[in-house]
């Protein structure tokens, strides 16, 4: 029998927005039908990633987000209000807000695999950075018709790194000292005009580009510039993976002494198994299962448990990588009931203690006041991955009448379902579970 520990008397600090993901609700409005507005509401989102959103009809398509796509003709006035087409994006950003989702703002461009256009360095750095400007005084100042919005995070442009088999790159068309020499010259600018907003990047496409880094950080420490956030990308097939991940991204921060002052983000991920052939394939079905939904709260608890600030899926836009929601009526898959589960987590504010015996058993517990979660399931990328019973030892948490507990399951046959109810008296209790491979559950606890 496998074991998980859970100490109710030993914090281990805030609940973080770990069920953050990219891109907003989608769906017809008009209609009142076939949209997702009330799922992202009822999973308390945080956070919306504004990547890639230039792809999807749903959001204004291509006249949404992207820098060149807002400011269209490059050799116009940039403090002319007449220069900037907002209105598909004041319109997407408003959708975002109004599910009580907080827009984090990528600059830049979406990936381009095909023509590129978006991707090109900018003719003018320093120009550039004045249309960013505007586009943010625009969304928090009100300029141009604008709004007031809170916007805090504003993320300077999408993975620099990336690399196709051919040696193209699909992100940026220059080179690494093209880059670099922009992204320095935007983000001095930007914090100097916006002090008050959390400006950084550049979501490398992985953390273990050292060379990368190393240049990156060197000339951010020469220039005495510290990044409010760094962001970076990846994707795996087991959720210990992301720990490895963030830990060598975490060694980084600490290398230069920013590890107090800068943000970590994975602001973009999911389960790969590969990129390529059968593997693709299985990734792509997977990923819309049951497997997929035990992968996305793995990986959860291990961000929750690390020194990442924010966890952003990718995607909730309909596309291949999206795996809440099915494509064209917009109804739930499975893992949309893991961001679920970890938002009843994450209102109760406070991480607390928990330990299991098994790497293929991922668990997190939060209190407050008078009432306790837990969350725990069983993955692992191997095939011969097996059910388990597990007891889990509760300390901690104890009421005058007792404890209630309620226990709610994610698996191939239910949909986070209530299977169970009981009551517990003493200050340890320890009820026994059976995991079968990818299922999850859900314990409510309350004090009587």
């Amino acid at each position: 029998m496998n074991s998980i520990k859970v100490d109710f008397l030993k914090e281990c600090g805030n609940m973080k927005p770990m069920h953050a993901v990219n891109n907003g609700p989608s769906g017809s409005k008009v209609r009142m039908a076939m949209n997702n507005y009330s799922d992202f509401t009822d999973a308390g989102i945080p956070y919306a990633r504004t990547h890639d959103a230039s792809f999807s009809a749903n959001y204004g398509g291509e006249h949404t987000v992207d820098v060149h796509r807002i400011f269209k003709n490059f050799d116009a006035d940039e403090n002319d209000p007449a220069s900037y087409k907002f209105e598909s994006t004041d319109n997407y950003l408003k959708d975002i807000e109004s599910v009580g989702t907080k827009v984090f703002y990528r600059l830049g461009a979406s990936i381009e695999h095909g023509q590129k256009e978006g991707t090109y360095p900018p003719k003018d750095f320093n120009k550039w950075a004045r249309v960013c400007e505007h586009i943010i005084s625009h969304y928090t100042e009100g300029w141009a018709n604008g709004f007031y919005m809170d916007i805090e995070y504003w993320e300077i442009w999408n993975e620099p790194d990336c690399s196709n088999p051919d040696g193209s790159n699909p992100c940026w068309q220059g080179t690494y000292d093209e880059f670099l020499d922009m992204f320095v010259i935007v983000f001095r600018h930007l914090k100097t005009r916006f002090p008050q907003l959390k400006i950084g990047g550049p979501a490398f496409c992985t953390s273990w580009r050292d060379d990368y880094n190393k240049k990156l950080f060197d000339r951010l420490e020469k220039e005495n510039l510290i990044l409010d956030f760094y962001s970076f990308h990846g994707y795996r097939n087991e959720p210990y993976g992301y720990g490895e991940d963030i830990t060598h991204a975490y060694e980084l921060l600490k290398k230069y002494g920013c590890e107090d002052k800068t943000e970590l983000i994975l602001n973009e991920w999911n389960y790969l198994r590969g990129w390529t052939g059968d593997d693709y394939t299985y990734t792509m079905e997977q990923m819309r299962k049951l497997k997929g939904a035990s992968f996305v709260l793995g990986t959860m608890c291990t961000g929750q448990k690390s020194p990442l600030s924010m966890l952003m899926y990718y995607d909730a836009r309909m596309c291949a990588f999206c795996g809440l929601f099915e494509a064209y009526m917009l109804t739930r898959k499975k893992p949309y009931y893991s961001l679920y589960m970890f938002n009843k987590l994450y209102k109760l504010e406070t991480e607390y203690l928990t330990e299991s015996d098994s790497r293929d058993l991922y668990c997190l517990a939060a209190k407050k006041e008078n009432k306790a979660a837990i969350l725990m399931t069983n993955f692992s990328d191997r095939n011969e991955l097996d059910s388990k019973n597990v007891k889990i030892d509760i300390t901690g948490f104890t009421g005058d009448g007792g404890v209630k507990a309620e226990y709610y399951l994610l698996d191939e046959k239910k949909d986070l379902e209530k299977v169970r109810e009981e009551i517990f008296n003493g200050s340890t209790f320890s009820p026994i579970l059976k995991l079968e491979p990818y299922a999850s559950y859900l314990i409510k606890l309350e004090k009587l």
